[in-house]
């Protein structure tokens, strides 16, 4: 069943004992969207715990350590934020996919996995629609919850310089900080904010860009090899699949990244209109937004780098690949 913001804020306000999952690799707004629920529904005296996911990272745990569950809790709804397919859920949520009561999203590719689901489409993020949310629950945000839904929303649009930035997206950031929410901190600790190690992996990465079909698409690759020789680790890759979309003339910016292992990889590609990254990426068995979608394929980096170009002549057929 689809929900509006304003029946999804009615279901929670009827109910109580809940499990907010995030999902695989979380971003800002996956972890923002659930810290920032978890608060908002604790305010309300009701109890709310966030899943802890295994591959947080640090520079986003404190929007989610102060909501980890505990050990033998047992919900009596889970909710899911930011997440569009079940095989994005951690190893540890598992259990969970079968009984998701409630998906908050903002993917179209969502697939309506949940018993109910609220999906907004045209947001930037999903934490527009929980600030709505809490916003039709209790008619205000905590200087808390907007910190949190404030990384959410700066993240998914890139601090607000992404296309997929809008005129409410703008006008949401001023209410969260309006709010309360450390905006000044936040963008430091979220972009200008570099290690040495991420540094030394950009240094290797925009070395090694390659230019396809008259220079309107960039493909970057990071191998684990160059991780190891920049001492970079998980918390350095963030938003790292920005990088090609970032040269003039691209319109179409590609990353290939190894995981575990070189038959391991994850694609992320970021399209400027009217190319579409979500129909790019579903060619290859994966998904996503129509500015920003990815997809985890079992290749190697050059075999990958073939079938993308492949794909790519539908998209580009007035230019050559090489």
């Amino acid at each position: 069943m689809m929900f509006s913001v304003s029946e999804t804020a009615a279901w929670l306000k009827e109910r109580d004992n809940f499990l907010i999952l995030t999902h695989r690799r979380p971003d800002g707004d996956t972890l923002g969207c659930a810290g920032a629920l978890a608060q908002g529904l604790q305010e309300q005296s009701k109890t709310a715990f966030v899943l802890f996911n295994p591959e947080i990272t640090p520079r986003y745990m404190r929007f989610c350590e102060n909501y980890w569950a505990p050990d033998g809790y047992e919900p009596d709804h889970v909710i899911s934020v930011d997440t569009a397919t079940l095989d994005l859920f951690p190893a540890n949520s598992v259990k969970y996919c079968d009984s998701v009561s409630l998906s908050i999203d903002h993917h179209p590719s969502n697939t309506l996995f949940a018993d109910h689901t609220c999906l907004e489409g045209s947001r930037a993020s999903c934490g527009e629609i929980i600030y709505e949310t809490l916003i039709s629950m209790t008619g205000s945000v905590s200087p808390e919850s907007a910190e949190r839904l404030y990384a959410a929303l700066s993240t998914d649009t890139g601090c607000f310089a992404y296309a997929n930035t809008t005129a409410d997206a703008l006008r949401t950031a001023a209410l969260l900080i309006e709010a309360g929410a450390p905006h000044r901190e936040l963008n430091k600790l979220l972009f200008r904010t570099r290690t040495r190690g991420r540094v030394k992996a950009e240094a290797m990465i925009f070395s090694g860009l390659e230019f396809y079909f008259g220079g309107a698409v960039c493909i970057s690759t990071i191998t684990r090899g160059m991780l190891a020789e920049a001492n970079a680790d998980e918390d350095d890759m963030d938003d790292i699949a920005s990088i090609p979309g970032s040269v003039e003339g691209v319109t179409a910016g590609v990353t290939i990244r190894e995981l575990t292992d070189e038959r391991n990889c994850k694609i992320s590609v970021r399209t400027s209109p009217p190319v579409n990254a979500h129909e790019i990426c579903n060619r290859l068995g994966g998904g996503g937004d129509p500015l920003a979608a990815g997809a985890s394929l079992s290749f190697t980096v050059s075999e990958i780098k073939e079938k993308l170009l492949q794909v790519l002549v539908e998209f580009f057929p007035q230019e050559r690949a090489d």
